[in-house]
């Protein structure tokens, strides 16, 4: 083939495939068979490959992924992207309502209603109608730089090509929205992830969001993201001065947007809008919680502006917990990693936001006696964002006398032996440290992902180790037989030397996470680092004596009783010792004192809301490292409430004490002026 044909049929299969891309992830109306546009991406990977100088950087085969990276980078929002103010009924946004047309002077508005995806909030830009750069909303100011990860997104246009013909492009535009999965993708995905022994993703918010941050984009590129564009920020050039028509120019640039955007003008308008997506939300094949109020008018948004990182000509109408009822089949009983029995309900098959729940727990033996549950009974249950599902109350007035009384064992299901109730304790427990069942518990905790986060070391693969007799206890894991691995279905060269790459890598977890995965009863994430911080290593940890352990902050009598009697009991010090000769990291490591006059230091400070650049454990490791002690109640000697996103309660109740709120931006300044994170971080 001569080079000028080459070069014109590589253009040929570029436009086919920028087409068939759009029409399959944007329009949702594919024209091609997936057999065809394979062959077709085949094609323009062989002429690429036979001539390199014709590739560039917006071509449909760019986007598996770079090489993987160390850490992300860095990007400052010229445009800060704020947080959303919520309102939770009828009374609140009629008062939100009537807080924009006060502050507005205006007698007539127009708002524009849209749905909230549940996903992860990006910036993209285009220069000249290529993909620039791509960042993470971070702490609203700055966000990580994942343009790499990005790029790999199938419906995110790598060079601009308008599906309207004659739409002027800006020279420079930033797209503005939500990284998401589709709930059928998502079950596919984590299908996957379950047939291979991994760790399942518990929503597709999750599943979005850590695909999205992934340091190898090579992963990224494996994950079904979605791009849904809801606005624009930083641009150049002349573009539509209302909300609903730069949604209309997203759409002619080739953006995936709602189709179902409605202009409002009266608050009964809005509330039927959010009413109609209530209803509507159990069929949609993507998740949301809740519907986006703006108003229209973009230069009437920019004379209002923001107040604490809200801004105030925006809000969102937060849908309340989804709760159905269903019936109590039976009720079982499942042991924890400390020998507890857990009561498990066993629903008649029901869907609580698309999501197919059969079972809820019952917390423990007082729950069950508090909410008067006999098996057979009618119950609601409840399930919100994240929770696993819980039954929150028993219909009696349903009762036809077949229902029966539940009453908790008095041995252990899995093995047989002797289970008691400690006093003081809310569960029962199984007595046999050597319980099957409390050792797959055991092995699951160690490699998750608060503890020495093994990645690809699911459950499942837990389970099937311990069961096959591999892993007998922790010190298994850094030694286990590879050539019986090897034997086993589905495991392969590649998922042989990743696994072996995560179980090496964790031997340098801290000692936080360390003792946190040794499984001590009342010793979670908080607990753990608070003994490392205090101890540094792992001799000082097993040296010290009750009372030492009662003079850590936040560590209490029963608690430190606890921890000793682990301590002090031979067959752990004995693991510790191999597990320290297998090579696992036995120390703290070097921690910056926080100064004595840091804005942090000796202050008292309540975590409320999810937060949206870092973790809930992140925030409180940081914030102890600046001195600051971290509590979970609201009361008058609380300090600070540093609130993110669904606050809840806690922000009510610092309300009504007066005590100083922070948004997530607030904190991350107050940590960086403090000196415990970086100037740009």
């Amino acid at each position: 083939m001569a080079e000028v044909d080459v070069s014109a049929r590589v253009d040929e299969l570029r436009e086919l495939l920028h087409r068939y891309n759009y029409e399959y992830y944007v329009l949702d109306t594919p024209t091609v068979s997936d057999a065809e546009y394979d062959e077709l991406m085949n094609e323009l990977r062989q002429i690429e490959q036979d001539h390199p100088d014709l590739v560039t950087p917006e071509s449909p085969t760019q986007r598996v992924g770079a090489e993987p990276s160390t850490a992300f980078g860095t990007i400052r929002h010229e445009i800060p992207m704020l947080s959303l103010s919520n309102v939770y009924n009828y009374d609140e946004l009629t008062e939100w309502v009537a807080r924009v047309y006060r502050l507005a002077g205006s007698e007539e508005l127009e708002f524009v209603t849209e749905p909230k995806i549940d996903g992860s909030a990006v910036s993209i830009i285009y220069r000249d109608g290529r993909l620039e750069r791509g960042a993470t909303r971070g702490d609203g100011v700055t966000g990580e730089d994942v343009t790499s990860n990005i790029k790999t997104i199938r419906n995110v246009p790598l060079q601009i090509s308008p599906a309207v013909k004659g739409t002027t492009i800006p020279p420079v535009l930033e797209v503005r929205g939500e990284i998401y999965m589709r709930r059928s993708e998502f079950d596919q995905l984590n299908q996957r992830r379950s047939d291979a022994g991994e760790t399942l993703f518990a929503n597709p918010r999750n599943a979005a969001a850590g695909s999205l941050r992934q340091l190898d984009s090579k992963l990224t590129a494996e994950r079904p993201l979605r791009l849904y564009a809801y606005g624009v920020g930083l641009v150049e050039g002349d573009v539509p001065q209302s909300h609903s028509e730069q949604i209309a120019l997203l759409r002619d640039l080739g953006f995936a947007v709602t189709d179902n955007a409605k202009v409002c003008t009266t608050t009964e308008e809005i509330w039927e809008q959010c009413e109609s997506w209530l209803q509507a939300r159990i069929d949609l094949d993507y998740e949301i919680d809740g519907v986006v109020i703006k108003l229209n008018d973009i230069n009437l948004q920019n004379e209002l502006g923001a107040v604490s990182r809200e801004p105030r000509w925006a809000t969102a109408y937060k849908f309340p917990a989804i709760q159905k009822t269903t019936k109590i089949e039976n009720i079982e009983i499942n042991v924890g990693r400390t020998g507890s029995l857990n009561p498990v309900a066993i629903l008649e098959a029901v869907e609580i936001g698309g999501v197919t729940v059969r079972r809820a727990t019952l917390h423990n033996e007082d729950e069950i006696e508090r909410l008067g549950v006999m098996i057979g009974d009618s119950v609601v249950v409840e399930r919100a964002g994240d929770v696993i599902p819980k039954v929150v109350s028993v219909i009696k007035d349903r009762r036809d006398g077949s229902e029966r009384e539940f009453s908790m064992p008095d041995s252990c299901p899995v093995c047989g032996a002797q289970a008691v109730r400690l006093e003081g304790e809310v569960a029962r427990e199984c007595v046999n440290v050597s319980c099957p069942a409390r050792l797959r518990e055991q092995i699951r905790h160690f490699v998750s992902r608060g503890s020495m986060d093994i990645e690809g070391f699911g459950s499942k693969l837990a389970v099937l180790f311990v069961d096959l007799g591999l892993i007998k206890d922790f010190s298994d894991i850094y030694q286990l037989d590879w050539e019986k691995v090897a034997e086993l279905e589905g495991f392969g060269p590649k998922r042989i030397e990743n696994l072996q790459q995560s179980i090496e890598a964790s031997k340098e977890q801290p000692l936080s996470r360390l003792i946190n995965a040794l499984g001590i009863r009342h010793i979670g994430e908080r607990n753990a680092r608070s003994l490392a911080h205090h101890f540094r290593t792992m001799q000082r940890f097993l040296d010290a004596t009750r009372e030492d352990f009662e003079a850590v902050p936040g560590i209490g009598t029963v608690v430190a009783e606890a921890v000793f009697d682990f301590v002090q009991e031979p067959k752990n010090r004995d693991l510790i010792g191999r597990l320290e000769k297998m090579g696992l990291r036995m120390d703290e490591g070097t921690i910056e004192s926080a100064a004595a006059d840091g804005k942090l230091s000796g202050k008292t400070v309540v975590l409320t809301g999810r937060m949206e650049s870092l973790t809930r454990s992140d925030a409180q490791e940081l914030l102890e490292r600046a001195g600051a002690q971290v509590t979970s109640s609201v009361s008058r000697k609380t300090d600070y409430v540093a609130a993110g996103a669904d606050p809840g309660s806690k922000a009510d109740r610092a309300r009504e004490l007066d005590v100083p709120l922070l948004t997530e931006d607030d904190l991350l300044q107050m940590l960086r002026d403090d000196g415990i994170i970086d100037s740009d971080s």
